[in-house]
């Protein structure tokens, strides 16, 4: 009768069939009767009974098997932890190295030429995965971006911008301009593995509209679809549609476009202290406006359809999208969630 081999059995497995040798031990069976009644080998038999005599039946559970964590790692936890700072704290580039993002490849020189040993592809990988680092799109910062302004923005600034709202009751928003165009196809489409899908643009018919919009974290959206140029007498319309619907005193907050700070528009706004003061983003930071991300929904939505032909057509598609978003406050509320613009929310 062949024998079971333990080193096969699953732990849970081998735990149970320890458990069922030692009760035939306590009922006085001897170990080879126990080999003949269970099928299992002898050294194992004998393993169970002895670990529970030393131990009890606590002894009897198995400990994993395989090599310990950190087993056969070329790097010691002391480089490991190296790497991992420099990769978080530094870009490759201020490192002096011909990379413009952290790949595998990189990684693999910065080991390189930091600690002197060459790790292969796939051992960097591995490397990696380890550390909790994954494959990330990766956020766009403009050079001119001054990080001690953004601190002091998300500081100083704005707490103090969020407590002077509150005192009088006032309500905050987030506007941005963006373009839509017909021709902008976006998302992923499936196909066969090495069949890249094809999509056709609207060729000879490209169409564009500009939309200005606020997002408040109260899930409120307000916006405008403008079929012409973008100046301050559309900045300004939109603006007295904004404090006549709001009710209350706006607190609006935007980027550094020029149009944001021509005079006419200044002009507008001192005469009407009362009903709304602008204030502005840190130059360079769009990422900290959350009102991007109903730009990026919107784009999202329209790009993911069948192109229209006609500007009508793609007015009529913002119009839809924009005007569920305006009932769908959640989804509103959703745009603050992003890390980046939590502080908002």
């Amino acid at each position: 009768m062949d024998k079971e081999d333990a080193r096969y059995q699953k732990l849970e497995q081998l735990h149970e069939r320890r458990k069922q040798v030692v009760r035939l031990y306590r009922k006085g069976q001897g170990v080879m009767a126990i080999v003949g009644l269970t099928g299992l080998s002898y050294p194992a038999v004998r393993l169970a009974v002895d670990l529970y005599e030393e131990g009890g039946y606590a002894a009897l559970k198995p400990t994993p098997r395989g090599r310990a964590a950190g087993d056969g790692r070329t790097l010691t936890a002391e480089q490991e932890d190296a790497i991992r700072r420099m990769i978080c704290d530094k870009r490759p580039e201020q490192l002096k190295m011909e990379f413009a993002l952290w790949n595998r490849a990189a990684v693999m020189q910065l080991i390189e030429r930091e600690i002197g040993i060459k790790l292969s592809i796939r051992g960097v990988g591995n490397y990696l995965r380890r550390w909790g680092f994954t494959p990330q799109k990766p956020i766009k910062k403009a050079y001119e971006q001054r990080p001690e302004a953004v601190q002091a923005w998300l500081d100083e600034q704005y707490p103090e911008i969020e407590k002077r709202a509150k005192a009088e009751g006032a309500e905050i928003h987030w506007g941005d301009e963006t373009a839509l165009v017909n021709t902008d196809v976006r998302g992923r489409s499936y196909a066969p593995a090495g069949k890249t899908p094809v999509t056709y643009t609207v060729g000879g018919t490209r169409q564009k509209l500009s939309m200005i919009a606020t997002v408040a974290n109260q899930g409120k959206t307000r916006w405008m679809i403008i079929d012409e140029a973008f100046n301050a007498d559309k900045l300004i319309e939109f603006l007295e549609a904004l404090i006549k619907d709001a009710g209350k005193k706006v607190f609006l907050i935007l980027d550094n476009l020029r149009v944001h700070h021509s005079k006419p528009v200044k002009a507008w706004v001192a005469e009407r202290q009362d009903k709304i003061e602008l204030f502005y983003l840190p130059s360079y930071s769009p990422e900290l406006n959350p009102e991007e991300r109903l730009n990026a929904d919107l784009k999202q939505t329209i790009g993911s359809k069948v192109p229209a032909r006609t500007k009508a057509k793609l007015k009529m598609a913002a119009t839809n999208h924009m005007t569920q978003l305006e009932h769908s406050p959640e989804r509103v509320k959703s745009f603050f969630q992003d890390p980046r613009v939590k502080y908002a929310a």
